[in-house]
């Protein structure tokens, strides 16, 4: 199971909003960090940044590799899109973690056409009850 990363949604109030977000990044974007994570190795080409909304894991980008940016930083290297997720709990926090991939949530896949307009904290509730 692949290792992935968690991050806080700076800035986005919104799924839509983040999506858009991503999706202008052109490519391939980096988001640069003081540090390489310790267990990039881990993380490799299978790993995602997941992404936390309003207390919430909402979607994932997942991560192409590790580079090096300006000033000596690291680029974690994605792809410019939102893959949405079944939506789980999780406290909010600077920079980011690491996520095991057995606790990963699932891909919403087709089943999640639509869901990108309900407010997060509802689809935290559905997702609590077992009902996405």
């Amino acid at each position: 199971m692949p290792l992935h990363l968690t991050k806080v949604a700076f800035g986005c109030d919104s799924v839509d909003y983040l999506a858009q977000r991503l999706a202008s990044r052109g490519d391939v974007w980096g988001l640069t960090t003081r540090y390489l994570p310790k267990r990039h190795a881990e993380i490799g080409g299978e790993g995602s940044l997941f992404w936390i909304l309003k207390h919430q894991l909402v979607g994932r980008t997942p991560i192409i590799g590790f580079g090096e940016a300006e000033g000596g930083r690291t680029a974690i290297l994605m792809e410019p899109r939102l893959i949405l997720v079944a939506n789980r709990p999780k406290r909010a926090h600077q920079g980011w973690r690491y996520l095991e991939g057995t606790d990963a949530p699932p891909d919403l896949g087709e089943a999640g056409a639509g869901m990108e307009e309900l407010p997060p904290a509802l689809m935290g509730q559905l997702a609590g009850l077992g009902l996405i």
